[in-house]
């Protein structure tokens, strides 16, 4: 009997698991909604909680799979929330979410003293509090307990770790910490230094399909399992969408809409120009590439337009109807704010309806992307192949807007890609994929 492998995806909103067959079919499915704690900067977690979440949906997903041996787990996960641990490894603080305001004040001050430009050239990325590194001086500042602080994991890592495996850094979550020079897949010294970091605190990077450890007791049916970190969780959906070749896009359309492509390794000039068109760059969760990303929080801001217009998940395809017979023009009305905490509809006129601002808003997203997928182009070269995945992509009139942007386009097999593709990258980490 073929080992199965089984992937983990721990979001921003739920962790998703898959149990996927040594042929790489997605065999069983869980989830479990990942319980954050709402204060007034954003959101943070107990790190225990969070293990709790993936173990339920690993759960989930091994009762819905056939029977047979767990030969592999893989962990993708939400990058830039990371946690804190002291000498024995138990946390020392809260997880604090990637979208969490705190940090603001200590990223003004890093590209202040680090210099923006020279952040960006050795990283990839702007100098923002949403960085890991300014997430973690702003716990060296403000929360008394950080002092203890020995060693940092991205949640992926920790979960691996708290499954029984070796701590590790993973390079494409690395490559969002802000701690990474990217060019020498190594840790940069004046970014460690800056951020008050000790001798130690990060594992030395590896690459995604790096074996780390076997899995305890914890799942019983995986006992002894390879573990592997499956990467930065966008990265591991365009592993599980198979979306990884040259020129290969994918648009993952969430809440944060990613747009992912796999290039080859681009020198610091070329990393300071795709920071300065606002596009990240870090190393991919396949070997020897780098990926360029490009978001907006594009899902947030159509899901505030459904709110506006009273619609729920019931009401949902009568609005689809109307607005696929909308004209793509929308009487003039253009959705603003598509990445921020706001958004603003403009143009708003005489026979103004659901179903007009509904074509708006997607028709406003669908310009967005376009821009987006320009700007990749302009640092990598024309895109051969655009794979669309994620709930706001399901729906007709999206997908028409989308080939009106965009061009022709796929839709991705997978069911849950971010926890296939961890699935995927374990079984080779364990020898069991190709």
């Amino acid at each position: 009997m073929e080992p199965l492998l089984l992937g983990l995806d721990l979001g921003t909103t739920s962790c998703k698991a898959a149990v996927v067959s040594h042929g790489g079919q997605e065999v069983g499915h869980g989830r479990a909604p990942v319980p954050w704690e709402r204060v007034a900067t954003g959101a943070e977690i107990d790190p225990e909680l969070l293990f709790e979440a993936a173990l339920a949906a690993a759960r989930h997903a091994l009762a819905a799979a056939p029977d047979g041996p767990v030969g592999a787990i893989g962990v993708a996960s939400i990058a830039e929330t990371g946690v804190l641990l002291d000498a024995r490894g138990a946390p020392v603080a809260p997880a604090i979410a990637w979208h969490d305001s705190r940090g603001s004040e200590q990223a003004e001050r890093m590209a202040a003293e680090l210099g923006s430009a020279r952040f960006a050239e050795r990283t990839g990325l702007a100098p923002r509090a949403l960085c890991s590194l300014a997430k973690y001086r702003w716990l060296r500042d403000c929360h008394e307990p950080a002092a203890r602080g020995a060693r940092w994991l991205s949640v992926g890592e920790w979960i691996v770790h708290r499954l029984g495996g070796e701590q590790v850094a993973e390079l494409s979550l690395a490559s969002r910490t802000g701690w990474l020079d990217i060019h020498a897949r190594d840790w940069w010294d004046d970014a460690l230094a800056w951020s008050g970091a000790p001798a130690g605190l990060l594992p030395d990077p590896a690459p995604a399909t790096t074996p780390a450890g076997f899995a305890g007791d914890v799942l019983p049916r995986a006992r002894g399992a390879v573990l592997a970190v499956g990467g930065h969780d966008h990265l591991s959906a365009a592993v599980g969408a198979g979306a990884t070749g040259e020129g290969d896009v994918l648009v993952s359309w969430g809440t944060a809409q990613a747009f992912i492509r796999a290039v080859a390794p681009l020198d610091p000039a070329g990393a300071l120009a795709a920071v300065a068109a606002q596009i990240n760059v870090g190393w991919h969760a396949v070997g020897e590439r780098q990926c360029l990303l490009g978001a907006m929080r594009s899902g947030a801001a159509l899901q505030r337009v459904l709110d506006l217009l009273g619609i729920g998940p019931g009401d949902r395809a009568e609005l689809e109807r109307a607005a696929l017979r909308a004209p793509a023009a929308a009487g003039g009305i253009e959705l603003h704010g598509l990445n921020e905490d706001r958004v603003t509809l403009t143009g708003v006129g005489d026979g103004v309806s659901p179903a007009l601002v509904w074509r708006a808003a997607l028709e406003s997203t669908g310009r967005a992307s376009l821009e987006i997928l320009e700007r990749m182009a302009g640092i990598a070269g024309p895109q051969r192949r655009i794979v669309m995945a994620g709930g706001w992509a399901e729906g007709p009139v999206a997908q028409a807007v989308i080939a009106a942007h965009l061009g022709p386009f796929e839709l991705t097999g997978a069911v849950y890609m971010g926890a296939r593709g961890a699935a995927l990258t374990a079984g080779r980490a364990a020898g069991l994929a190709a």
